[in-house]
């Protein structure tokens, strides 16, 4: 069964979702994200993926605060990414609760820090963050694209032992109009045991059973939950 795993983007220390990951298309959903976190576990989440825009933007974690907030008063397993850069940044996200990290921009830009924290923390504690605009990586809170290839990016990585991957199609996020099945099918394809998560255009319920469908193993929402896209019960 496909793994489901809600989001809450955080910009100021409220719950926001971005369009395409265009900060200037910004639309605040609730001013409380530990109240939205409370309310995932109510209906029976165990994951959490919290994403610092801040941080992202400004390319060192920011929103350390409400991670803590969240952890204490959750028993949610979260991942925290957005503006990880340093040493000190992933030391902070596991000082304030997360279970895991997810890392992009230093993954394409500084692999040496990458491979450290591998070995330091463990691949298990690490989700790669391989975010896509027509093919190529894009870093720094998507404001930059690179000239990487996404399955040889992710290759790299796996030979590392990295199993975890958040692979999120720009042009897809925050768009409501349906995932790239094709593409997490070519990286599934590649990577036959790689666990993972599609993010970007979950519109519906449909969308949903279409990916467990395709085989991919989990998936992050965030927008199509907070429109009352998605339905779940307790």
């Amino acid at each position: 069964m496909i793994q489901l795993i809600p989001a809450i983007d955080i910009i100021n220390g409220q719950c926001v979702r971005l369009t395409k990951g265009d900060y200037a298309q910004k639309t605040v959903y609730n001013s409380n994200p530990v109240e939205v976190a409370r309310h995932f576990e109510e209906l029976g989440f165990k994951r959490l993926h919290v994403v610092d825009l801040d941080g992202a933007k400004s390319k060192h974690i920011v929103n350390t605060t409400t991670l803590k907030a969240i952890t204490q008063a959750t028993s949610l397993v979260v991942d925290f990414g957005g503006g990880i850069k340093t040493n000190e940044d992933v030391h902070l996200a596991f000082e304030n609760g997360a279970a895991m990290v997810t890392i992009g921009s230093v993954a394409v830009t500084n692999p040496d820090m990458m491979e450290h924290w591998i070995d330091l923390y463990g691949a298990e504690r690490i989700i790669l963050g391989a975010d896509t605009r027509n093919g190529k990586l894009s870093i720094n809170g998507w404001l930059e694209d690179s000239d990487a290839d996404i399955i040889t990016f992710i290759g790299h990585y796996y030979e590392l032992g990295i199993r975890k991957v958040l692979c999120t199609d720009i042009s897809k996020d925050g768009t409501l109009t349906g995932p790239s099945i094709a593409l997490y099918q070519q990286i599934m394809k590649a990577y036959p045991d790689l666990h993972l998560i599609a993010s970007g255009g979950v519109s519906s319920n449909q969308d949903l059973q279409d990916l467990e469908a395709a085989g991919i193993p989990a998936v992050v929402f965030g927008k199509a939950f907070y429109e009352g896209r998605l339905t779940f019960n307790p």
